[in-house]
């Protein structure tokens, strides 16, 4: 079986800027020009609340497909950080997998979409348990098999660290893929102040200011910032909330907490896949060629992409719907990586 390949991706100028595939991945502009199909996935869709354990609560949305007489399976999809059920790119995905015949399940992580109601404790990029607990809820309450798994940004590096747990949280989980996760958390963070140009940090700032807002208006009894700590930058900002809502010790110890660098995926035993680029601004290239990965576990660098966008042309459809497609239908129609 040939399945797609990050080479494969040449997009036409300009959309070989990493700056361009970037920008446009989560733009009004690209959900404007989306064919209606791509967000086929929000027709019939089931608002549910599913259960993260010792109380916490996480929304999602389930899709069953109506393209065959039974499903292929069960397609999780979890979105990047400040995204939601709702994000472009998970529906563009979500609705091209519904249309090959798979049941779906959008979760929002804690405070992202419009849950911050829900759990008085606010999201921090530890909190994978409860994610543990929600897949374990989802593949309960939705029986089909087999059980696949695909994240973006920081969607992914949860996507990754839950196939590392699945066997151990007996959750029937056949494969995982991950969108330009973020590996090195310290890295990643280091090179968005330095590195990046002024506007992705400003952008991701605003989006989270605005979600830390909503959040103590959910909740005024609990004051979770100080009015001066939200001026400061992404990493100033991270700090304080580490120190005063976690029991992290430094600013380190939490990124250290989630990172997937270096050997940490070693242990892996379920079939998994890591698309990035090479020209993604976010997150550098450098922490993906320092992974030391199994033989389950393939590692697809493209040179062209920007972070998460893999934007195809004027359509604004993205290459990695067929990517995650042709995958999800090879774990489906006899495992995955396909024999030789």
């Amino acid at each position: 079986m040939s399945l797609p390949r990050g080479a494969d991706f040449r997009p036409p100028w300009p959309l070989t800027s990493g700056h361009v595939q970037t920008m446009l991945s989560s733009s009004g502009v690209r959900r404007l020009l989306l064919p209606r199909a791509a967000q086929a996935v929000q027709q019939g869709a089931q608002p549910t609340t599913v259960d993260g354990g010792d109380g916490v609560r996480l929304t999602g949305a389930f899709t069953a497909q109506q393209a065959l007489a039974r499903p292929r399976g069960l397609a999780v999809l979890f979105h990047g950080w400040e995204g939601s059920v709702d994000s472009t790119y998970v529906l563009q995905t979500g609705s091209r997998l519904l249309a090959d015949g798979w049941d779906v399940f959008r979760l929002n992580f804690r405070d992202h979409g419009d849950s911050h109601h829900l759990n008085e404790a606010l999201f921090h990029s530890c909190r994978i348990d409860e994610v543990m607990h929600a897949l374990t809820d989802i593949a309960r309450r939705w029986p089909a098999r087999p059980l696949a798994l695909a994240g973006f940004s920081l969607g992914g590096n949860f996507a990754l660290r839950a196939a590392l747990r699945a066997p151990a949280w007996d959750v029937p989980l056949a494969y995982a893929l991950a969108v330009c996760p973020i590996i090195d958390p310290g890295e990643g963070l280091f090179a968005l102040e330095r590195q990046a140009p002024w506007f992705y940090q400003a952008y991701f700032m605003n989006k989270w200011r605005r979600s830390l807002k909503l959040k103590q208006a959910a909740f005024p009894q609990h004051r979770y910032f100080e009015l001066a700590e939200l001026k400061q930058n992404l990493r100033g900002l991270t700090e304080a909330l580490v120190l005063r809502h976690t029991d992290f010790d430094s600013l380190q110890a939490y990124l250290d907490g989630y990172s997937v660098a270096r050997d940490a995926l070693k242990a892996m035993a379920i079939p998994a896949t890591i698309l990035t680029a090479r020209d993604d601004p976010i997150i550098p290239v450098d922490a993906f060629e320092r992974l030391e990965l199994p033989p389950g576990v393939e590692l697809d660098i493209a040179d062209y992409g920007g972070h998460c966008g893999f934007i195809r042309g004027r359509d604004m459809t993205s290459f990695t719907d067929e990517y995650i497609a042709a995958r999800f239908s090879a774990v489906a129609d006899g495992g995955f990586p396909p024999a030789a």
